[in-house]
Formats: structure tokens, sequence, C-alpha cells
């Protein structure tokens, strides 16, 4: 199999397994209800996963499980597990087992999105971030999937939403195993060490790569967890009517985080040529400027409001597989697949402190400006991709582009 037919299979595995992770966002309005849940219960269906998330990541990294396990079979196995997980919030009789089982989502992901990234660098070389960013962007769409799902079925019908989510993840657990191994370049994992994490922490440009990310993460899944919410509200102030419960938030989140997959595939095609420092500095600096502009474009018409966020979607996510190309560059072979998944832990963690700040800081001053403090992130992102870009081990990053 070439590498390319490889790149489209996994692209469609994660795609598709990815989707119970923002299936229960999807149909919060009818959980909340269901549940009676009130601001912070409902930022708790999002919160669980990205500390599941957290939880499985920091395992994983800790046993080297992504280097000295079978990725393709760790991936087919935890989406398999985040299929059942999801299936049984469909069904959970109140918040407390919901909330368990978003959490146990979110530690079967873990096992699904880094080792996807360890396959692609197993497969290519050069080219490296434009291979990532594909995977990446179809990680975007398959998190956007549950809304178009949640558009196209009545509210009544919400758990119609985590069953097609949760057929998904199988699917996809599925599709991986065709892909015939982990790579012609990937390096033979090291026996368990409990050295590997605090080896790849102390590496200082891996750490600038990190913090980059950090920045980057700040912002990237709060904007996605409290958009359909942003809409809603912005249609509420527009019009006077209630749309919290309506398609139009969950159509306009579908087609904003949708739309981050061209940010990925643009991300990954110029930094490969451009360097993956100057191309993530760029991205934030658009990212974090729609955040600050989100606010005056609310209570607008549709017309003017969506633009914007398009354009925010593209953004806020084209850097996202570039910082996972570059610790790829920049991190030991052999411990490829741990800093990848310790990247990512450190990153899913700081998102549940952003996803519970939003919907407080909304509930203090309103909805037209919540989104501003997620530009805080950008800003000190950009600023460790610069320091990072000055550094001698930056030539290692996009064949030498830095």
């Amino acid at each position: 199999m070439s590498a390319r037919r490889v790149l489209a299979v996994l692209a469609t595995a994660e795609l598709c397994a990815v989707a119970p992770w923002f299936s229960a966002s999807a149909v919060a309005p009818a959980l909340t209800s269901l549940w009676r849940l009130d601001a912070v219960g409902a930022a708790w269906l999002t919160i669980s996963v990205q500390l599941g998330f957290v939880i499985g990541a920091l395992i994983s990294a800790v046993l080297t499980l992504a280097d000295r396990w079978s990725a393709r079979r760790l991936i087919a196995g935890c989406a398999a597990l985040a299929a059942a997980a999801t299936l049984g919030v469909a069904f959970a009789p109140g918040p407390s087992m919901g909330i368990a089982l978003r959490m146990l989502t979110g530690a079967a992901l873990a096992g699904v999105y880094p080792p996807g990234m360890k396959i692609v660098a197993g497969w290519y070389r050069e080219g490296r971030g434009l291979a990532i960013g594909i995977l990446v962007g179809a990680l975007t769409v398959g998190s956007a999937f549950p809304h178009l799902v949640r558009w196209a079925v009545p509210a009544e019908h919400w758990r119609t939403v985590l069953l097609v989510a949760a057929a998904s993840a199988l699917g996809g657990g599925l599709l991986v195993l065709l892909v015939p191994h982990d790579g012609p370049y990937a390096v033979p994992g090291p026996a368990f060490s409990w050295s590997a994490a605090p080896r790849i922490l102390a590496n200082r440009a891996v750490s600038l790569a990190n913090l980059g990310y950090l920045g980057h993460m700040w912002e990237l899944y709060a904007m996605w967890t409290w958009l359909a919410a942003f809409v809603a509200a912005s249609e509420r102030a527009r019009t006077g009517a209630d749309a919290t419960g309506g398609g139009v938030p969950a159509l306009v989140t579908f087609a904003v985080v949708g739309s981050g997959a061209l940010g990925c595939w643009l991300g990954g095609k110029y930094a490969d040529r451009w360097g993956r420092t100057l191309i993530t500095s760029a991205a934030m600096c658009v990212s974090g400027t729609c955040a600050l502009a989100a606010g005056a474009a609310f209570a607008r018409p549709l017309t003017v409001l969506v633009p914007l966020l398009v354009v925010w979607g593209i953004a806020v996510v084209a850097d996202s597989a570039q910082f996972s190309a570059a610790v790829s560059e920049l991190a030991p072979p052999e411990l490829v697949g741990t800093a990848l998944t310790l990247q990512t832990s450190l990153g899913f963690l700081l998102t549940c402190f952003t996803i519970y700040l939003l919907p407080a800081f909304a509930g203090h001053i309103g909805w037209r400006w919540s989104m501003a403090p997620l530009a805080l992130g950008p800003a000190g992102g950009v600023w460790a991709m610069l320091v990072l870009r000055r550094r001698p081990e930056a030539t290692a990053l996009a064949a030498g582009r830095r």
C-alpha cells in the first residue's frame, strides 16, 4: 500500500473514530433539560471528555504505549471503547453516569488521536507537515460531524446523534486495520523506562513547541465547544427569539468547525514550504484577531457574523498539525509517539480550564465579548514559536525551513 493510500485510509478512519468527541455537546440543550443541568453542568459534558483524554494520554505517555504497542491496534481497540461509552451516554439514567461515560470516551480517544499522528510520521518524512495537516483536518471534520447530524434530525430525536457517533467510531476503528503497518520510517520503541517523559520535557526545543501548542489549545476547544451557544445568543439578541434548540446554531457550528479542514490543509502545505514557526505564528495572529473581533459582529445578521466565524474556524486549527509535526521532528525518534501523546495531554488539560472559564465569563459580562479572552493564548503561542525559530534546533523543522 502506498503512503498516499495509507493517508487516505487513515484520515477516513480517524474522521469516523473521533465523532464521539462533541456528540454530547451537539445535543447539550436536550441533555441539560433532561438531566436538569446548570451552566457548569453543561460545561462538564465537554470538560469530562477533555479530562478523560488527559488521564488516558498521561497513562499512555508514562507507559510509552504508543511506541511499544501497535498503533493501528491501539486505535482500533480505543475507537471501539469510545463507541461503547457514547452508546451508554444515550441511555444513561442521570448526569453522574453520563459524565463518567463521557470521561471514559475521552480516555479512549487518547488512544485514537496521538497514535494516528505517529502512524503518519512513520509513513512520511518529506511532506510530513502536509500529511499530518490532512489527518488533523479529517479529525476536525469528524469533530464537527455530530453538529451536522443534530441539524438534520428533530431536536426530540437527540439520541440519534449519539447513536450515529457511536456507529461512526466503531467503523473507523475497523477501517484503520486496513493499514498494513506503522510505516517504513517508524523506529522500534524502546524498553519501558520511567525517564522517557522527563527526558522529553527537558528538551528545550520540544518545550517551546509545546508552549506554542498550549497557546493554540487555550483558544481552540473553548471556541469549538461554545460556538453554538455564542451563535444562539447572537441570534437571540438580534431577533428576540430563542434559537438555543434550533438548527441554525448547529449548522453554523458544523460549517465553522468543518472549515478548519481547509485551514489544516493550507497550514500543512505552506509550513512545509515556508517553515513551521512562521505559519503557526501567522495562523495564531489571525485567530487571535478573530477572537477579539467576534464581539463586534455579535447580534449582527448572519451574513456578517458567519464569514468572520468561518475565517476564525480556518485559522484557529490551521496551526494544530504543525505543532505535532514540529514535535515529531524535534523529539528523539524512538519516542515520537510518547512525545505526541504527552503534548496532547498537556494541551487538553489546559482546555478544561478555558471551557469552564468561557461560560462563567459570559455569565458576568454577556456573550458579546465572551470570546475576547481567548486571544491571550495565541499571543503567548506566537512568542514561543518566534523564540524557537531563533534556536539552532529549529533547523530540524520542515527540512531546515524552520
